[in-house]
């Protein structure tokens, strides 16, 4: 691609704002705020250990664990720039126990509600490790004008309007579907604009890489514990052996696998009984992704984007990534 050919991420909203006849480019204005808040925190990631924003918090998040100083920066910015959208009128945060209502008149007319991860893989931040930010977009199903409710973060993964992630790593990478494929746009920091890198991204239907913690292999059910010694079996026939490889980073995990093919496996243990991943800021974005590219995702029985959430921290057992592989794993889950 030539320089007279850049197309932005705000250009590329634009045009595909055809997609979708109900929106008269709200859709679009909330986009293009999540990527700016984007934006704002690879800045401050790329200069975290000079201003002293690395390490804990001193606080936890809703889910016990404790939270990185740049997870709350980053919650922050996003929340903050999506109010400031106008067209959304809530969000639910992996950071925050409860939704976030936005009460003020313009956002309460907003079309939309976000569920979001905003620091995804933080536990590496200390360590110069890739880590990222996940979101998914759905409309609202309370009436407008009025406060938004919990009920218009509990929908099923299929009802997604957008859904997407940004990778920020060697370069930062904003990757989104909003159900008319994957696309992804690398950040050009000499312009400070997502340009589009990576069209019309299809996932390869196999590939060579398995990626699961498989220091908790003790604890793992037995279906799985077969997947991984299949992927370590020898037979030139499937080129295998596979590859283990994992960051413990969903994000970076999960992109990798979709750009090269491979699966991820995030089962039930010993420590998790119900997966550690959670349903609605996790699984159901990185999946509309994966089956938009391609690719499979379910929790050992089910399709997760049929899945209808219970609570807005709902955990789930997560597999995703090449078709083939996907299948090979539903086998041996049954």
């Amino acid at each position: 691609m030539s320089s007279y050919d850049i197309v932005s991420l705000n250009d590329f909203i634009i045009r595909k704002q055809k997609d979708f006849p109900y929106a008269h480019g709200e859709l679009s204005s909330l986009l293009h705020h999540i990527g700016t808040a984007a934006k704002m925190v690879n800045a401050k990631i790329r200069k975290a250990g000079l201003v002293e924003i690395l390490g804990r918090s001193g606080t936890e998040n809703p889910q016990g664990e404790d939270q990185q100083k740049l997870d709350r920066y980053a919650d922050e910015v996003f929340i903050d720039a999506l109010e400031a959208s106008g067209e959304c009128c809530g969000v639910a945060s992996e950071e925050n126990q409860n939704e976030v209502i936005f009460t003020e008149t313009f956002a309460r007319r907003g079309k939309y509600v976000v569920c979001m991860d905003p620091l995804d893989g933080s536990s590496n931040i200390d360590y110069n490790v890739s880590v990222g930010s996940i979101f998914s977009i759905y409309r609202r199903v309370t009436e407008r004008n009025a406060e938004a409710g919990v009920i218009d973060f509990l929908q099923e993964g299929d009802r997604q309007v957008a859904a997407g992630y940004v990778i920020y790593g060697s370069s930062t990478m904003f990757v989104y579907t909003t159900g008319n494929g994957v696309n992804g746009f690398t950040l050009d920091p000499t312009i400070g604009e997502f340009c589009l890198s990576h069209p019309e991204i299809k996932s390869p239907s196999t590939g060579r890489i398995y990626s699961i913690n498989e220091g908790n292999y003790v604890g793992f059910p037995d279906g799985i514990k077969k997947f991984i010694k299949y992927c370590q079996e020898i037979d030139p026939a499937t080129r295998r052996p596979y590859t283990s490889r994992y960051i413990g980073s969903l994000v970076s995990d999960v992109h990798r696998n979709m750009m090269t093919g491979g699966i991820f496996l995030y089962p039930p243990s010993e420590r998790y009984p119900s997966g550690k991943l959670r349903l609605v800021y996790e699984c159901n974005p990185v999946s509309f992704i994966i089956e938009q590219a391609g690719g499979k995702a379910f929790d050992g029985k089910k399709r997760i984007l049929s899945l209808v959430p219970e609570s807005l921290h709902q955990r789930s057992p997560f597999y995703c990534g090449s078709s083939e592989m996907t299948a090979k794993l539903g086998e041996m889950l049954i």
